[in-house]
Formats: structure tokens, C-alpha cells, sequence
């Protein structure tokens, strides 16, 4: 974020002390201020939005509702329902003065990834406030994000802020699934969503402590994935003369084996170290320690008190060789048995 902007620092600088998800309550704020945004992350927590539900519609009328009923106009506050029926978003504006650029876009999703009741200690979704703390699907990731944005919007508007540049509050359906919103609405919506540049709640964030700012981080890249398909082929043969040794399942099941007990090394670029030596400057004891473990090359051993080494890689059955074959521009490779033993 950069400071001379003008309405991000004011935006961000309440979202900061608005109410954290899954975190301790801050006592920073007015009774009344608290309340609201509590009142908020509990209804949107108590709607399951889980992609077998489909009630982000709900989710995003509720939303709309409060906003409404704060006094933003009809006409600037919208329900949009796609791609399907199934998934609802909802984009608000806040209008500004007009003399300070292209808007600015904030935004988070309200979908969650499904929860097993018999999986928690509380309902999932249920909202459940425990010695400060608060407990339900989506209290981080990210109904949390979405409540500080509705409740910040409300906050602003009472207290007759009126910004440089408009904001735009984007609240989508499927970020946890197939990132299917975002699309359609960059497709159809362009229009109402378009912005100078965005902030993204379920990235990054200022981190209170006791009420005092600490830090503020920028995510600059997501983690992705690759994924290996493992085949065995043979020779074939009948179920009658089943062959213990020279099984092909057996084969893929030594080499899952010997992949769990795999350790990938730490290898650091430009960003992820920056984080790391200026996180430790930030942090005291063991987990200082392991952030300034992990600068050095080759990073040192981390052992936090109580854990224990993983296993060293080992080399199982000599039968099949495994060849590393995906990359990011091709996630879907299938690897085959070479020749050889090793």
C-alpha cells in the first residue's frame, strides 16, 4: 500500500482496528463500533456457505441489507447472482469526491470450505465466543474480512467521511473451489469493479498486539500446486497367480511411502527472505530464533521445544524409479517406471 494514496491509509487504517477473526476482541474501539462488526461476522458465520450449500446469495443480500439500512443508495449497492444460480456477490460503492483517481477496490470472499460437525468441538456454524475468542467456519478465512469491510463501510458513512476517490467493496462467492466469481465478474461486471488497484483481506493484514501495530504485511505471491500422477505398469497376469513381489499397486504404494518420508529443502528468494529478516526483528525467543535459522545457508536445523526430527529419506525397493514429471505449465503429467534399478 502506498501511504500518499489518499482513502487507503483512512480505509486501512480502520481495518487494522476493526474486530479480528478467530483472534482476541480489541477493546481499541467504541462499545457500539465492537458490536456492529460482532453482530456482522456472527450473522455472516451462522449462513453456510459452503460450495454444497450455495447460500452465498443469502450472504450477499444480508450484506446488501446493512448496507441499505446504513444509507448507501439501492442503486450502489448490488446483488450479483453468477455464474449460476448458486453463487451470489455483492459489489457496493462508496462515493467520493471524485478528485482523487480511479477507485480503489477492497474486497473478500464468502464462501467457506465445508466443516464435519463431528470434526469440531463447537457447531461450525454456529457463531460461539469463548474467553474473547471467537469460533465458527469462517471466522479467518475470510467471513472475518468480510465483515471488517461491511462494518467499516457502515463506520465511514455515519461518520461522514466522504473520500478522495470512490471505494468499491467486492464481496464474491467462490474463491475456495474454482475462483469462478472473480472471472464472471471481470467478464460481466468490469464496469462496476474496475479500481486503480485492489486490497485483498484474505492476504496479508496489520497485526495488533494489546492494541498497539506491530506490522503490516503485503502478500506478493500465492503458493500453488503440482500434481504428480504415479502409474506402474506390468506385464500382466491373471488374479489366480497373484505375484506379492512384482505388484504394480505395491510398487506405487513403497513409492508414496518413500515420498512422505521426504523432507523438501528450504530454498528462500528475494521476498521470502526480505520477510523473514525483517519478521525477525519483530519476533522474540524461539520463534525469532528459528526465522533467523531459517537466513542461514544452509538454514539450520529448526527444532521447536517438544518436536522431534522427521525421519531421514530412505530408499525402499530397488523395483521402480520414480521421474520428478510436473511442472507449473504442465500440473497433470503421468510418470511411468523407468528401467534400471537404483
Amino acid at each position: 500500500m502506498n501511504p500518499s494514496i489518499p482513502g487507503g491509509v483512512t480505509l486501512w487504517a480502520m481495518l487494522v482496528a476493526a474486530l479480528p477473526g478467530a483472534s482476541r476482541a480489541q477493546d481499541t474501539l467504541p462499545p457500539a463500533d465492537r458490536q456492529l462488526a460482532r453482530d456482522i461476522l456472527r450473522e455472516l458465520i451462522e449462513i453456510n456457505t459452503t460450495d454444497s450449500a450455495g447460500h452465498t446469495p443469502e450472504a450477499a443480500r444480508a450484506m446488501a441489507q446493512r448496507l441499505v439500512a446504513a444509507g448507501f443508495p439501492a442503486a450502489d449497492v448490488q446483488v450479483l447472482i453468477g455464474p449460476d444460480a448458486r453463487h451470489g456477490n455483492l459489489v457496493a460503492r462508496y462515493r467520493g469526491s471524485g478528485q482523487g483517481g480511479r477507485p480503489i477496490l477492497v474486497m473478500a470472499h464468502l464462501d467457506v470450505v465445508p466443516a464435519r460437525r463431528e470434526d469440531w468441538s463447537v457447531d461450525p456454524f454456529a457463531f460461539t465466543e469463548r474467553e474473547g475468542w471467537f469460533y465458527g467456519r469462517g471466522s479467518t478465512d475470510n467471513k472475518a474480512g468480510a465483515a471488517m469491510l461491511v462494518a467499516d463501510f457502515i463506520r465511514l458513512r455515519r461518520e461522514g467521511f466522504v473520500p478522495d476517490r470512490d471505494l468499491v467493496l467486492m464481496l464474491e462467492g467462490d474463491e475456495e473451489t474454482a475462483g469462478s466469481c472473480v472471472q464472471w465478474l471481470i467478464e460481466r461486471h468490469r464496469d462496476l469493479i474496475d479500481a486503480e488497484f485492489a486490497l485483498n483481506t484474505d492476504a496479508g493484514g496489520g497485526v495488533l498486539r494489546n492494541g498497539r501495530p506491530v506490522s503490516f504485511t503485503v502478500q506478493a505471491s500465492e503458493k500453488v500446486y503440482a500434481t504428480y500422477l504415479l502409474e506402474a505398469r506390468d506385464k500382466g497376469g491373471h488374479s489366480s497367480l497373484p505375484r506379492p513381489v512384482d505388484n504394480p499397486i505395491y510398487h506405487v504404494a513403497a513409492a508414496l511411502v518413500r515420498l512422505s518420508q521426504y523432507q523438501f529443502p528450504v530454498r528462500l528468494n528475494e521476498i521470502s527472505r526480505g520477510f523473514f529478516e525483517r519478521s525477525a526483528q519483530l519476533e522474540t525467543g524461539q520463534l525469532a530464533a528459528d526465522m533467523r535459522a531459517v537466513l542461514r545457508n544452509p538454514p539450520t536445523a529448526l527444532r521447536s521445544p517438544g518436536s522431534r526430527p522427521r525421519p531421514s529419506t530412505t530408499r525402499s525397493s530397488a523395483r521402480p524409479a520414480w521421474r520428478r514429471c510436473s511442472t507449473p505449465d504442465t500440473p497433470r503429467t503421468r510418470c511411468r517406471r523407468r528401467r534400471g534399478r537404483r
